[in-house]
């Protein structure tokens, strides 16, 4: 899920950027948001613009075009990295919040269970967890974040972002897949 709201985030920087490039070119505001320069790439239907940013926060928070780009501007290459990283970090600690995984709302879900942690008093769980969870959630996200880096740097068709989130949607279609086919006692089974 911290991919999904990392890329609505930028997203959201990148459009916002692009109005007011569009309205106010010379404003400081657009100037800090980002300004962008169309650029003609040939496809099918000959050549068509793009804008790409050029400078400000809409520049740095984008994925370096070219592997090239990484070693000419090396600035930019780091800030995207610590940019993805820890924005997905921040995501996956808030999402537990959001999603009922907190560690005091996995306490609840093991107290309700009647289930405890050996050589630990019931008020005690809470502490126990809130060590681990939100320590793993940040990592989580970490990992899915440098994945969608090193899927951008190797220039993966598409975006990194976009390829996960591909197999995540597909991924959750199977496992639903494989609940339907437990819930009706595999009766529709694949005959010969």
């Amino acid at each position: 899920m911290s991919i999904i709201m990392y890329t609505a985030l930028v997203s959201n920087i990148a459009f916002f950027s692009q109005v007011l490039h569009a309205r106010l070119p010379a404003n400081l505001l657009t100037r800090l948001m980002g300004s962008w320069e169309e650029v003609l790439v040939s496809g099918k239907e000959g050549a068509q613009g793009v804008m790409i940013p050029t400078s400000g926060l809409a520049y740095y928070i984008s994925p370096p075009r070219s592997l090239i780009e990484l070693f000419t501007d090396p600035f930019h290459a780091l800030f995207y990295i610590v940019f993805v990283l820890v924005t997905c970090a921040l995501f996956s600690k808030t999402w537990i919040e959001v999603s009922g995984s907190a560690p005091r709302d996995v306490a609840k879900q093991l107290q309700n269970q009647q289930m405890v942690m050996k050589g630990h008093r019931d008020v005690a769980m809470i502490t126990v967890l809130n060590r681990y969870i939100p320590t793993a959630a940040a990592f989580g996200g970490m990992c899915i974040g440098a994945l969608t880096v090193m899927a951008d740097f190797l220039g993966a068709i598409g975006s990194g972002t976009g390829i996960l989130l591909a197999v995540t949607i597909i991924y959750q279609y199977y496992e639903m897949f494989l609940k339907e086919q437990q819930g009706l006692g595999d009766t529709y089974q694949f005959t010969e």
